[in-house]
């Protein structure tokens, strides 16, 4: 990608108005010191001492980081939080962020916030440890009256929307924001603003989804397809063709270190290798920025091969960030394709 495209479709970011309805939840991260250890008197197990605690949006919220990060002017959480500390936490991170319009977050006591909490052990040189995740979910239906808001408030919505993103993100279906009574708006809003980009990622895979955009991996898309997806690019591109064509719309596969198929309903399809590793990787958050930069380049105009390889570029830059569920600026992205950015003085290259 030279330049002047670059400039051309990441210029338009800040115009844009786009919406994520899904699951928004609370990273909470526990900073522990292994110096600081120590054995308890009442149960003679390991006491791990926090030295550190934060916060941040995941899930949805991810997305919408990475979004914020890019640049995009106005953007909608649709979605809700728990009466509880993680929801006053999740609220506050969410509210304080440039460019975040909140009327349609809910607050609801009939849910309780959706929240991973990370435990990680620091040593001085090296990567953050993972210890094991606790983590808060709901194992109940839905509210119907909950379902309803989320509802309307995509409704309200749409007609000022130039992208809507679909997160669901909940293991059991109908526990959390993308329900049916959910997706039967989403097919409504489709059908009704035929040019607005709508892109849906499930991490239960995407059966019963309307005909919009899907963002799938490998073993989504086998499984879409009635079939055993294989590593051959080729039976990839074709089986990500079929999709696009039976939707209508744009569908984008992801293939880990192979990179990413996308592929438009005329059979147009692009293979966009995956960039080189530059050294320790952590993935979580890579798919997300994928969703995230597919959004905005194609909401600002960009080509189906300029939008993946913008996405390529986006994750290769969050996998080296360890330790944290990274996203990836524009300056960041640039420096990816050797191209300058404006003000951004560690851009190099140029052309």
């Amino acid at each position: 990608m030279n330049s002047q495209r670059f400039h051309e479709i990441t210029d338009a970011y800040p115009a844009l108005r786009i919406g994520i309805l899904g699951d928004f939840c609370l990273d909470r991260y526990l900073e522990i010191d292994p110096a600081r250890s120590e054995i308890s008197i009442e149960t003679n197990l390991v006491v791990y001492n926090v030295a550190c605690v934060r916060s941040q949006p995941g899930a949805a919220g991810t997305i919408l980081n990475n979004l914020v990060a890019l640049g995009v002017g106005t953007l909608f959480p649709i979605g809700f939080h728990g009466d509880d500390g993680e929801g006053f936490e999740l609220n506050r991170a969410l509210a304080s962020t440039r460019g975040v319009q909140m009327e349609h977050f809910l607050h609801t006591a009939g849910r309780r916030t959706f929240t991973y909490t990370k435990p990680l052990l620091l040593h001085p040189g090296k990567a953050p440890q993972e210890l094991n995740r606790l983590d808060f979910k709901n194992w109940t239906p839905t509210p119907e009256d909950v379902q309803r808001r989320l509802a309307s408030s995509l409704e309200q919505l749409a007609p000022s929307l130039d992208a809507l993103i679909i997160m669901d993100q909940v293991d059991l279906p109908e526990t959390g924001v993308v329900t049916q009574t959910l997706l039967k708006t989403v097919a409504r809003v489709a059908e009704t603003y035929p040019r607005m980009f709508i892109i849906a990622d499930s991490r239960r895979g995407l059966q019963g989804f309307p005909r919009v955009s899907f963002k799938m991996n490998l073993a989504e898309l086998g499984a879409l397809s009635d079939s055993s997806a294989k590593t051959s690019i080729e039976t990839i591109r074709q089986q990500t063709a079929d999709v696009a064509r039976q939707n209508g719309r744009p569908t984008f596969v992801t293939l880990a270190e192979l990179g990413m198929v996308g592929s438009l309903p005329d059979g147009t399809t692009v293979h966009a290798p995956s960039l080189p590793v530059r050294g320790e990787i952590d993935i979580v958050g890579a798919g997300d920025s994928v969703t995230a930069n597919l959004t905005a380049a194609t909401a600002a105009g960009a080509t189906l091969r300029e939008a993946l390889q913008l996405a390529s570029a986006a994750a290769s830059e969050v996998i080296h960030q360890l330790g944290t569920t990274g996203t990836a600026s524009v300056p960041q992205i640039a420096r990816l394709f050797g191209l300058v950015v404006p003000g951004d003085r560690q851009s190099i290259g140029g052309v």
